[in-house]
């Protein structure tokens, strides 16, 4: 079955609600495709939310993990990267590599002290 992968644009109409007729046909797709939504996106929407719409980042995640069940997309490591993001100080990019952290098939390679700091204490 093909997926439908939303772009930054995509995911931001529909939280925003700012465009109606393409918020609009946003929620269409998520009824009636096979979303697919990318780490890499997420990154995309979360600093368009945080820097340009000077949201928190608390309320970023919340809004992202709002929108995930709207997409009905069962990616646990997303929806944990959004939860540590809500409520750190790191990059969602360092959120996702901490989590991917915590999976026995990832070792993270990185000159990054405070990334590596909590991936050791997270892998205790």
């Amino acid at each position: 079955m093909q997926k439908t992968i939303l772009d930054a644009n995509a995911i931001l109409r529909y939280i925003l609600n700012d465009i109606q007729e393409q918020a609009d046909l946003v929620e269409k797709a998520l009824m009636k495709e096979s979303i697919l939504i990318l780490p890499e996106v997420v990154a995309e929407v979360i600093y368009v939310l945080t820097k340009y719409y000077n949201q928190p980042r608390s309320t970023s995640a919340e809004c992202l993990l709002q929108f995930l069940d709207d997409a009905d997309c069962n990616s646990e490591n997303l929806r944990q990267t959004l939860k540590t993001f809500g409520k750190s100080k790191f990059d969602f990019i360092d959120c996702l590599l901490y989590e991917y952290s915590k999976q026995e098939n990832y070792k993270i390679f990185t000159f990054d002290a405070d990334l590596l700091k909590i991936i050791k204490s997270a892998n205790l």
